[in-house]
């Protein structure tokens, strides 16, 4: 199993850069009508590529709807993967969205162009950086535009369900008062570990939309209560459908 990863890893890798030099004429078109109007026409060239790329490396992915998902939220999601950046593109993709992301990211050779055309990116080792990052999400959402948030900030690496929260999608949440909509990736650290992009296989995806978190009413002071019950509402789901990197 593990030569046939390596080998089926190496092909999807040439795919997924096939498909991005296929695209990437278009990003570039895409840019030119600035941030609001390119971002989301980048975002849609990301779910199309994510869609080819799934398709070829045998990937079928799966909603799981226990609320129906809003149409403007502060998108929370559990981070276990690489992939999960390609679930998020095909999770989000028929209303207008922006991700936090990596600066560090946009350093890639052309990947790195996309990138930045549709993420907000944080300098997560940069207290100013960080603060910028949030004004602009909490401009993008009184835009009518949902934002997607990791709050663990970096891959869960632990056997747990969660690692610790951030704050800034909290409060990010709380200032617009703009509900809460925790999503579950529970099929990415199946498909590709944290520890390799080398460790790529076919099989199924599912996202899971769980109920929304109203934050009518929320302060500042509130940011830790929110925090908790967003975190305990994603716990007890992952626990519930069994996710493969919890150890009892």
């Amino acid at each position: 199993m593990g030569v046939f990863r390596k080998f089926f890893s190496i092909y999807c890798i040439i795919v997924f850069l096939v498909f991005m030099l296929l695209l990437f004429p278009f990003v570039i078109f895409a840019s030119f009508f600035g941030k609001v109007k390119g971002g989301n026409m980048v975002y849609k060239i990301c779910g199309l590529w994510a869609d080819l790329a799934f398709f070829f490396w045998g990937i079928g992915h799966k909603y799981i709807y226990e609320a129906p998902k809003l149409d403007t939220a502060v998108f929370i999601f559990n981070h276990i993967s690489y992939l999960d950046a390609a679930i998020l593109v095909k999770a989000f993709r028929k209303r207008p969205v922006r991700v936090l992301g990596k600066a560090e990211m946009a350093q890639v050779p052309i990947f790195g162009f996309i990138y930045k055309n549709a993420v907000v990116m944080v300098n997560r080792s940069s207290p100013e950086a960080r603060y910028q990052s949030l004004q602009l999400l909490k401009q993008i959402v009184r835009k009518g535009i949902s934002i997607i948030i990791a709050p663990e900030g970096t891959f869960n690496v632990t056997n747990k369900p969660l690692k610790e929260f951030y704050n800034g999608a909290f409060e990010v949440a709380i200032e617009t008062q703009t509900p809460v909509q925790p999503v579950l990736f529970l099929d990415a650290y199946d498909r590709m570990h944290y520890q390799s992009i080398f460790t790529l296989n076919p099989g199924k995806c599912r996202t899971v939309f769980l109920e929304p978190i109203p934050v009518n009413g929320y302060t500042l002071q509130d940011v830790q209560k929110l925090k908790t019950l967003a975190f305990e509402k994603m716990e007890t789901a992952l626990i519930k459908y069994k996710a493969g990197w919890i150890k009892t």
